[in-house]
């Protein structure tokens, strides 16, 4: 089970035909309801419920570098102007109800949720017949509420909670249950309840462990961490349009718990690790005591194919280098959000966008220049791929030629904390076809150093911001810990080098004479933290360095209530480098994404379009 979530199950369910001749032969590998109510075709069932949350297409994957990254404008969509038409528009806030990439992730969703219904309906049923017992259909029960509680966490995220809650009771009635998400005097129906009800069972009925061949299974703690988050979303301002609710009290508890007593599925008590760079490493990044919840990756079949979240279909992959197709570059705004002043902090309230670009293009040829003696951030060169840093062991590029497909569309820095090294190729990545390269990197749904950022989040909501200090100082301690090194990198051979500049660990007093660039890192002082505004802001500038790619800003832009004043300072600003984003506009109202129109049009009068898209 530990690879479970890459394999999938195709099992087809037939009804009885009424035919008596060679119609009634049942075809090779077809099984139909009742052969499946055994152990083995159980254990298919919640293979493909595991298995849905592997979704490799660009706009329904859980990285959600799409919506997090891109919309929260980390990274630009990259590639050709041209390409993928209806993921640019939502790169430059151009948000409808006819776009694929709004309205595919609302049915990949829904697909997850049938899935995990399948799963509660299979285990009452045998429990029916005496094939389970109770208590083992408690465990199977925990997990699928814990994976159909991820899938409309993702729908709250995504559309707002006024969406149709699909229970085991609406499956169980119809093959299709239309379900509406208004009540019979039109007000919407929120569906935080049934979210946290989910959750708190998966929390109170998983395992606390599992064994070594099950530790890809979330365990009790993940779905704490899952009940706690969903908690804070809902506390979270939003638009007021939310039915927000001050739950930080229940947050914090849970939270202390998990701090205090959380173990991961193979045991290791809750700690980060002690290496930033190793959280991102094929075969150094798995199970690890950081890793909350994490989807297990493998490659399978050939060497020259896999089957990984991180990839996502080469979408995080390079144009020529790895035979990606050149997607997702980081912006400008958020490599320069790296910069740090004397202390090592970061420059608050846009400073960073009052210095010159860290990286320019030379004239009209190929040849990126970025000025390395900027001090910033050690995390940057993990999370963004700059030209003049090395590449892992692919190179030490400085022409964007191979790297990006076209600067003038994506920008001149490339993506790198999710891409595989060289060496990987053929037993921790896939050989690199025209699909792109893949790799074996374990996702992290959520990490132990997101477990301290929400609890100084907590702290802040609660009255003792000073508290909160010393949560998000663990953090930026451990990224002091780790930083691209000065290298030479020629045919996947690195070889390190004497080097000009340095790491200036301010947490130990240190500093290490052979980084690729200058690197800058230090504590938050106690006067950061007087206030709750001041306490938020770096918190805030916390949550980007450290998640800086993993498909969380836009999401904590709009929970925080904030993403119009942030995203339109970006705007202005990233139209200094790319012009299109001149143009670009975002609106008080795009707390959330528009229900699809295809499905308002379905499912005519149920389900009616949420507040702010009216």
């Amino acid at each position: 089970m530990k690879k479970i979530f890459i394999y999938f199950a195709i099992v087809a369910l037939l009804s009885t035909t009424a035919c008596e001749d060679f119609l009634t032969v049942r075809p090779v590998g077809v099984v139909d309801e009742e052969g499946l109510l055994t152990e083995q075709g159980l254990d298919w069932m919640i293979t493909g419920m595991y298995s849905s949350l592997y979704l490799s297409t660009q706009n329904s994957t859980l990285a959600n570098f799409t919506y997090g990254d891109v919309v929260g404008g980390d990274f630009n969509k990259g590639s050709e102007a041209n390409d993928q038409p209806d993921w640019g528009a939502l790169e430059l806030f151009l948000f409808t109800g006819t776009n694929s990439y709004i309205s595919r992730p609302y049915t990949e969703y829904y697909n997850g949720v049938f899935k995990a219904n399948v799963v509660l309906d299979m285990a009452s049923k045998m429990l029916d017949k005496g094939e389970i017992t109770e208590a083992e259909k408690a465990v199977i029960d925990a997990q699928a509420k814990f994976i159909r509680g991820i899938w409309y966490f993702e729908l709250i995220k995504l559309y707002g909670p006024a969406v149709p809650w699909v229970g085991l009771e609406e499956y169980q009635s119809a093959v299709n249950p239309l379900v509406s998400n208004v009540d019979e005097s039109g007000a919407y129906i929120y569906i935080w309840d049934n979210l946290f009800a989910d959750f708190q069972y998966a929390m109170d009925n998983l395992p606390e462990t599992w064994d070594a061949s099950n530790i890809g299974r979330p365990n009790s703690w993940a779905a704490a961490a899952y009940l706690a988050k969903a908690k804070m979303f809902r506390s979270s301002p939003y638009n007021g349009t939310y039915d927000s609710q001050d739950l930080w009290g229940e947050v914090k508890t849970l939270l202390e718990d998990i701090m205090t007593e959380g173990v991961t599925s193979n045991g290791l008590p809750y700690d980060l690790h002690d290496n930033y760079f190793d959280l991102f490493t094929a075969g150094s990044s798995d199970n690890l005591a950081e890793n909350v919840f994490e989807i297990q990756q493998v490659l399978v079949g050939t060497s020259t194919s896999g089957n990984t979240l991180w990839g996502a279909g080469s979408y995080r992959s390079m144009a020529l280098i790895q035979g990606g197709w050149g997607f997702t570059n980081p912006s400008q705004d958020h490599v320069q959000s790296y910069m740090v002043d004397a202390d090592g902090l970061p420059l608050l309230g846009g400073g960073y966008r009052n210095e010159p670009a860290v990286s320019q293009r030379v004239g009209a040829t190929t040849t990126i220049s970025t000025d390395l003696d900027v001090y910033m951030d050690p995390r940057i060169d993990m999370n963004v791929g700059r030209f003049g840093v090395p590449f892992f062991d692919w190179d030490v590029p400085t022409s964007f030629d191979g790297y990006i497909r076209d600067v003038s569309n994506g920008g001149i820095y490339y993506p790198k904390k999710h891409m595989p090294r060289k060496e990987d190729q053929g037993t921790l990545s896939s050989a690199g076809r025209g699909g792109g390269t893949s790799t074996t990197k374990n996702f992290h749904l959520i990490r132990y150093a997101e477990i301290l950022l929400w609890y100084a989040e907590t702290l802040i909501n609660t009255g003792d911001p000073d508290g909160a200090r010393q949560y998000v100082n663990q953090v930026r301690e451990r990224a002091a810990n780790s930083y691209e090194k000065h290298a030479d990198v020629v045919d996947g051979t690195v070889t390190l080098t004497p080097s000009a500049f340095v790491m200036d660990n301010q947490f130990t007093g240190t500093a290490g004479t052979d980084a690729a660039g200058n690197y800058r890192l230090g504590p938050w002082p106690a006067s950061q933290f007087d206030t709750e505004e001041e306490a938020y802001e770096a918190l805030r500038a916390e949550y980007r360095a450290e998640l800086g790619g993993e498909g969380r800003r836009w999401y904590d832009l709009t929970r925080w209530g904030i993403a119009t004043e942030e995203l339109n300072a970006y705007a202005d600003y990233e139209g200094q480098f790319l012009t299109r984003y001149q143009s670009a506009v975002y609106n008080d109202k795009f707390v959330c994404m528009p229900l699809p129109f295809d499905q308002i049009v379905t499912m005519d009068p149920l389900l009616v379009q949420t507040e702010n898209w009216q």
